[in-house]
């Protein structure tokens, strides 16, 4: 199976759609619940063994560490969960990855906006 499959790409979303809802109903860990906690996205390797998960935390720079660490502590839990919802051949090893990519969107869409007013206010006349 390639990388780029539609096979490979119904197995990410079903694997991302699965985890968010395991971390949301499913994982008890008080860290979890300190934040808002998103899985923007899973990418499952073709051999099905491994898989990179994309987390967001809404909140400072301390929780998206407390969030990860308790998600990390809940792995064996979360990919036996896995395991029973989803029907793959390997349950993958889950390896959990901040992502900034919301965040850094923000930021650019803020910045695209004040060069524009500021072109605006530029060119109209005083």
């Amino acid at each position: 199976m390639r990388k780029n499959s539609i096979k490979n790409t119904r197995i990410n979303m079903e694997v991302q759609r699965e985890l968010s809802d395991i971390i949301r109903t499913q994982v008890k860990d008080p860290r979890l619940k300190t934040a808002m906690v998103t899985v923007t996205g899973a990418e499952v390797s073709p051999d099905l063994k491994y898989c990179k998960a994309y987390i967001s935390v809404l909140g400072d720079p301390e929780a998206e560490k407390t969030v990860i660490e308790g998600l990390k502590s809940a792995m064996g839990f979360i990919r036996r969960e896995l395991a029973c919802r989803v029907n793959l051949r390997n349950t993958p090893e889950i390896t959990f990855v901040a992502d900034h990519s919301i965040e850094y969107g923000v930021n650019m869409t803020r910045m695209i906006e004040d060069v524009t007013r500021d072109l605006r206010d530029g060119e109209e006349p005083s």
